[in-house]
């Protein structure tokens, strides 16, 4: 059981407004949230936000920790342990991680399967066994334009800690990649590719997209339907690709990827995720839709911080400066509207009865510090 504790003199944010006052948690939940002081022996926080812990939806971080640099694969355990460190210092307590199922690239991480069917048993055990700082739970990404996307879903078939599913085509010509010329620069990069490999690294990956994706995405698109957890489109980059998504049942457009599409998926109520690394760079990296530009539209839900942990809770106070947010609003992007979209209604907020998931947080010259992190009542950073 989680100590209690009390803390006053904090600047606490909850879904409607930002206060100085005092926090009471005990047994692992929020038991009163105050304006003021509090007459009780308590933690002086010196006036810092107290914000609740942040709900990461889609992050490639993992990845990251498995390979380190390519063709380096690094021992599962302690990348697993690496990442969670990583993801709780950045002030996330709940972390949907991201394990792509099928890649294009038969050298990287991805095509070599080492996320789904090494990774995550371990993440499972390491969960099991106490040994995290944040809560774990699964995204399951799936590329329908390879052949074995199916085969490596169905493991997954009843896994609790799958607790969402996207579906997504890399192909180059469209969605993330219909700017050519960036996808070229990207990967000639990247992966110092001559223009003779790139030519026909595109070609085959039209190949497949013709070969596979209509029907991979009908198998899991049907699979998807007899689990109790959200389905997320992912580029989308027409009206279309929406009206796809929504007749599929999908209730998450991740990363539209223009203008037209996130209209469409506000008008049809998709949840709208974008990249806080897009926010923090004032752009996509693969040429697209600015989020910045979605948010001061209205057309912005929630913040991913995709393959950059700290960009999360920095992007929601650029929101402030940038996009005329409220504070309490550009946090809900990176707490409350992230558990909305995800199911989890015991989190995301700082209110009497939710999981007492908070962070201490210090902003100077704009630039957010997280100092202490706490899970469940139990401080973990």
């Amino acid at each position: 059981m989680a100590d209690e504790l009390v803390i006053t003199n904090a600047r606490i944010v909850t879904c409607d407004e930002e206060f100085f006052g005092s926090l009471h948690v005990d047994d692992g939940r929020i038991a009163a949230v105050s304006q003021g002081a509090t007459a009780v022996a308590a933690q002086d926080w010196n006036g810092d936000y107290l914000l609740p812990g942040l709900i990461e939806l889609h992050t490639d971080n993992v990845e990251k920790h498995l390979m380190p640099r390519p063709g380096v694969r690094w021992p599962v355990l302690p990348a697993l342990l690496s990442h969670d460190a990583q993801i709780a210092s950045a002030g996330i307590t709940t972390v949907f991680d991201a394990l792509a199922l099928g890649d294009f690239d038969a050298g990287s991480i991805r095509a070599q399967n080492i996320a789904p069917i090494i990774a995550a048993p371990a993440l499972r055990s390491a969960r099991e066994q106490g040994m995290l700082r944040a809560d774990h739970l699964l995204h399951l990404r799936c590329e329908i334009a390879c052949a074995n996307v199916v085969e490596l879903l169905q493991p997954f078939d009843r896994d609790p800690m799958v607790r969402m599913i996207s579906i997504m085509d890399h192909t180059p010509g469209q969605r993330q990649w219909t700017d050519m010329d960036k996808f070229r620069i990207y990967y000639q990069r990247h992966e110092t590719w001559s223009d003779a490999k790139t030519q026909s690294e595109i070609e085959h990956r039209k190949s497949l997209q013709r070969q596979y994706a209509d029907i991979n995405r009908q198998v899991v698109v049907a699979m998807c339907r007899g689990r109790a957890v959200p389905l997320a489109s992912h580029d989308d980059t027409t009206v279309e690709h929406v009206e796809q998504a929504v007749a599929e049942g999908a209730s998450i457009s991740e990363f539209p990827t223009t203008l037209a599409a996130a209209r469409a998926a506000r008008e049809h109520a998709l949840g709208i995720v974008m990249g806080a690394p897009n926010v923090v760079r004032g752009e996509s990296h693969s040429g697209n839709v600015s989020a910045l530009e979605l948010a001061r539209t209205g057309l912005l839900d929630v913040l991913s911080s995709d393959y950059v942990p700290a960009s999360l809770l920095h992007a929601a106070f650029l929101l402030v400066e940038h996009a005329g947010f409220s504070v309490p609003a550009a946090v809900a992007t990176v707490s409350a509207n992230p558990a909305r979209l995800a199911r989890l209604e015991d989190r995301g907020e700082i209110a009497c009865g939710k999981r007492a998931d908070f962070a201490r947080v210090r902003v100077r010259e704009g630039i957010p510090a997280v100092l202490a992190v706490w899970s469940a009542g139990r401080r973990i950073v």
